[in-house]
């Protein structure tokens, strides 16, 4: 999967396309120092969105924005290790 057009939103958000689900939009907000997945405008035109899926492409999101480190040093993804 890879991320095919992104823009800013409105309220600190970024809309993005992945190639996965080029039919589907997915809204992304801003946390002080990374994005996480607000929600998904998802089409019936793509496949079903797994945890998996949303997990990647905040991964990818963050890489590009150059926010990982922050991304992956979240409270959240300590407790999971």
């Amino acid at each position: 999967m890879n991320l095919l057009d992104w823009s800013y939103g409105r309220r600190y958000s970024i809309k993005a396309v992945f190639s996965k689900f080029p039919n589907s939009t997915v809204i992304f907000r801003s946390f002080p120092t990374y994005y996480f997945i607000y929600t998904v405008r998802w089409s019936e035109e793509d496949p079903v969105v797994t945890r998996e899926d949303l997990k990647e492409m905040e991964l990818q999101l963050n890489d590009m924005l150059g926010l990982l480190m922050n991304y992956q040093n979240r409270r959240a993804a300590q407790s999971v290790k």
